[in-house]
């Protein structure tokens, strides 16, 4: 750690709260010992000949911690985790996050303990890095190759393979911790579920069916936050589960009818390689009328009311929206498809569900 501040340049700076800059861009000489960027003189920092750079470097007028670490992100440790979030996508955990809040919220017939929600939460943001990272990791030759993933911050040389194995260790570790939080059956299972989460990655390979094993790596989340929260599996709780595999193995589908061209010439097996695109996007609708199905099971089985009815009615109006997005002439809306809408339906699903069960009590 200490390694770390020399390196980035920051000396004492754990006791200034704020640094106030003259307009002239000259410092007290009293913050010389607190505050001096990477690369500039302690005659810079005091406004000597070089405080036109030190007006580059502190441009605002007052610089709380936060800012004096954001003015550091040409570090290599705090660059290369600035590329590693933007490459594993860490926001989109909010697709399967909602799904997993739901198992969680159906277990304890309303809202989980404070301790409960908040390692859940650690264990769903961990296991998913972890498994996004480590697909980067495992794919960087095929995204080299791909025109559509070349830009990627492993085939690019933005990151190394090293740091990102790293990561993908630290995430895990994060994910084996949190479970060990839980319960004894959670931190059994753990190694298990991260089994799945990696090996994912390997599955195009070998099976056009690659699209259900992703769908069943985010699909464990309700059933493991389930688990969590009582310490023991309900077989109803699978219905959700598999809904959820379905609901991502059918926008895993449209999303590889990106790639129908690059999988044929590299030898990848996916549903739109073997039939076509036009009939994968009708199989990627069949998957959603699955899910539509199981989540109507669901709703039955656990014996919820209307408003979670009125949950899978809006699941149904936002997947009819992102089908109509997708063509097999036209699949430049994909990206809007995939992303934007995936999210709002796992969101609106939850709220639905969360308000149906707090409701009841």
């Amino acid at each position: 750690m200490c390694r770390w501040f020399r390196e980035t340049g920051i000396s004492w700076v754990w006791g200034i709260q704020n640094l106030n800059v003259f307009r002239n861009g000259s410092v007290p000489a009293r913050f010389v010992r607190s505050f001096r960027p990477a690369g500039l003189s302690p005659a810079a920092v005091r406004g000597g000949g070089d405080s036109r750079r030190l007006k580059t470097h502190l441009r605002p007028k007052t610089l709380n911690l936060g800012s004096i670490l954001a003015l550091q992100l040409d570090v290599p440790v705090l660059h290369n985790l600035r590329l590693t979030l933007e490459m594993i996508k860490w926001e989109h955990s909010i697709f399967a996050l909602p799904f997993a809040l739901c198992g969680a919220m159906l277990a304890a017939g309303g809202l989980p303990s404070a301790h409960q929600l908040i390692w859940i939460v650690v264990a769903m943001i961990a296991a998913r890095s972890a498994a996004m990272a480590f697909n980067r990791w495992a794919d960087a030759a095929i995204d080299a190759a791909n025109p559509r993933t070349r830009t990627r911050a492993l085939p690019a040389g933005h990151l190394t393979p090293a740091f990102v194995a790293t990561f993908v260790v630290i995430s895990s570790a994060i994910f084996i911790l949190a479970a060990s939080q839980l319960n004894r059956l959670a931190l059994e299972l753990a190694p298990v579920a991260l089994a799945v989460l990696l090996l994912y990655s390997y599955t195009k390979r070998v099976t056009r069916w690659s699209h259900l094993v992703l769908g069943f790596a985010l699909g464990m989340a309700p059933s493991a936050a389930w688990i969590a929260v009582r310490g023991s599996l309900d077989p109803r709780i699978l219905l959700l589960t598999a809904a959820v595999t379905f609901w991502v193995g059918g926008f895993d589908v449209l999303y590889a009818c990106q790639d129908f061209d690059f999988d044929r010439q590299s030898g990848l097996h996916s549903i739109p390689r073997y039939v076509g695109i036009r009939a994968a996007l009708r199989i990627a609708r069949g998957f959603h009328g699955v899910m539509i199905g199981l989540l109507v099971a669901l709703l039955i089985v656990f014996g919820m009311g209307k408003l979670a009815a009125c949950g899978v009615g809006a699941v149904i109006l936002l997947l009819l929206y992102e089908h109509s997005l997708v063509r097999a002439d036209d699949l430049s809306k994909l990206n809007a498809a995939f992303f934007t809408m995936n999210g709002v339906i796992s969101v609106l699903f939850f709220v639905f569900v969360a308000g149906d069960l707090l409701l009841r009590k």
